[in-house]
């Protein structure tokens, strides 16, 4: 989603040192100073508490730096004095979405095409937020409604395009990553939104194309990213793969620059997690809540998307995708204790856990609006196991599990967010899929009638008795929809998986042998941890 411009509207005009004032933020504002800009507003502020041009453009400036409360408080304010204004609507809808508040969010920003319908700006705001909600088909018509108006809105094209490519329109998205090209010949984006596709095979004018788009002057560190790891796809496509290796390489390298990641404190995490809920858990005030919960976790590209394309095929079952909302409460539960998770768990008692279990399934409460049942495949959930299942003593966890030579290389080569510092290196991919490990035997071994491991492997070569057997594990009765899986309709977000997941099961997903030597460091480092033979 985008923010719009700072403007006013004003009821009366600002005195003249209000106005200075306001002239000082906005040149901060052009220039990026956001901290000079907030500076100058509060001043503004001491002189006319509710002048409303200088209340929108502090909450534009809260916006920018991420304090998504402040952003509120101040658009909220100004909406009392200007409620048709159909920009600060899709401010306030933009900052509540930030915040997690998604429904009210739909509210502004559906309310700002009410008030605009013919800003394309406006539309577009709704239909991102729609696909970042998961609801892909009334994305697919917001977003469609800002192309009417504005057909060379790119990132509109760009958004429509990620949105049909969640709901297995392939060819659509295939056609509008195109025409983002066609529009603009080196967008980073529109290159990597077709690669992500994993159905695209680069030509030689391609690979020209994105040379081209690569010695351009100026561009930022993530879209030479993003068309490096584009390149290396291309490069892969015409089997030149020493030059794809070194392309993943220089690409992920500067990613690392930028990236946060800390692996010896990411083991210190997973040491003392391990030794917290070691310990006997106290038991739960209601062992059967959480039942309707099922835990998909994984290390990235490992097949868990797949998994919940499963049980997302059964009719009881809602597949909510990657949603933050465990890492939320426990984040919550951190802040309110003052205390390092998992540092308080030893002090949290029965009523602490239900509590948190509850306010749990009050935020996952729209998924279960269809069907009493969700999968929640959070990526970070690994580490949240033990925390999970003292919260929701009914639920249960999939842990995914894949080759981790394989796993390793396939985060490797895709180019993910900021979160995920750890791919860009395959020291690190080794010592997190190490720690990914050692952890998940521990729960195995804790909560053996509560966590299932699913092999990757298994499941491609013996689908039926694996997916029985999940099935089983979950409660759920069999149904041979979910043998049929690819033939599901609905919205997938991870951009990687979504053409994956609409066809029927493979066996030549592996990629490792063609790298050959390259991977020997990290064969070593993950035979001497006893990850794979020899």
């Amino acid at each position: 989603m985008t923010e719009t411009r700072p403007h006013d509207t004003p009821q009366q005009p600002p005195s003249a040192a209000t106005e200075r004032l306001l002239a000082k933020a906005r040149e901060a504002w052009a220039r990026h100073d956001f901290d000079a800009a907030e500076r100058s507003l509060i001043g503004a502020l001491v002189l006319a508490p509710n002048e409303p041009a200088t209340l929108r453009m502090l909450g534009m400036v809260a916006q920018r730096r991420g304090n998504h409360d402040q952003a509120i408080d101040c658009f909220r304010r100004v909406l009392s004095i200007w409620p048709n204004d159909s920009d600060l609507h899709v401010c306030l809808g933009i900052a509540l979405f930030e915040r997690g508040e998604v429904d009210q969010a739909l509210v502004h920003l559906r309310q700002a095409c009410e008030l605009q319908p013919r800003s394309s700006a406006a539309w577009f705001n709704f239909g991102e937020a729609l696909s970042r909600a998961t609801r892909a088909r009334e994305a697919v018509d917001a977003l469609q409604r800002a192309l009417q108006l504005d057909p060379a809105h790119v990132s509109a094209r760009l958004s429509l395009s990620k949105a049909q490519a969640s709901l297995g329109e392939i060819d659509a998205a295939v056609a509008g990553f195109r025409e983002v090209l066609r529009l603009d010949p080196g967008h980073a984006e529109g290159w990597f939104g077709l690669s992500s596709l994993n159905t695209v095979r680069f030509d030689a004018a391609d690979v020209a194309g994105l040379r081209r788009a690569l010695a351009r002057d100026g561009l930022p560190a993530r879209h030479r990213e993003l068309l490096g790891f584009t390149l290396a796809k291309a490069q892969e496509d015409h089997g030149d793969y020493d030059e794809a290796f070194e392309t993943f390489r220089w690409a992920n390298a500067s990613r690392r620059k930028r990236v946060k990641w800390d692996a010896a404190g990411e083991r210190r995490r997973v040491d003392a997690i391990l030794r917290i809920f070691a310990n006997e858990m106290p038991a739960p005030v209601d062992p059967g809540l959480g039942r309707e919960v099922t835990f998909i976790v994984s290390i990235p590209r490992s097949g868990s998307t797949l998994v919940e394309q499963i049980l997302a095929s059964h009719p009881e079952v809602e597949g909510a995708n990657e949603i933050k909302d465990m890492s939320q409460v426990i984040d919550g539960e951190t802040r309110r204790r003052r205390s390092a998770f998992p540092l308080w768990a030893t002090d949290a008692t029965p009523e602490d856990w239900h509590r948190l279990g509850n306010e749990y399934l009050a935020r996952t409460e729209l998924w279960r609006r269809a069907k009493p049942r969700f999968t929640d495949k959070s990526l970070v959930t690994w580490y949240l196991v033990g925390a999970a299942l003292a919260m929701l003593p009914a639920a249960r966890v999939v842990i995914v599990r894949r080759d981790p030579l394989e796993t390793c290389l396939a985060c490797f080569r895709q180019c993910f967010t900021e979160q995920t510092g750890f791919t860009c290196d395959l020291d690190e991919m080794a010592d997190y899929c190490i720690d990914f490990s050692r952890l998940s035997r521990f729960w195995l071994e804790r909560y053996p009638d509560r966590v299932l491991d699913l092999p990757y492997e298994s499941l491609v070569a013996e689908p039926e008795p694996v997916i029985r057997n999940l099935l089983d594990f979950c409660g759920l009765p069999f149904d041979p929809a979910c043998l049929d899986f690819h033939k599901t309709s609905r919205t997938v977000l991870s951009a990687p998986s979504a053409a994956q997941v609409r066809q029927p099961l493979r066996r030549d997903t592996a990629r490792s042998a063609r790298y050959g030597t390259k991977l020997d460091g990290l064969r070593q480092r993950l035979r001497d941890a006893g990850l794979i033979g020899d």
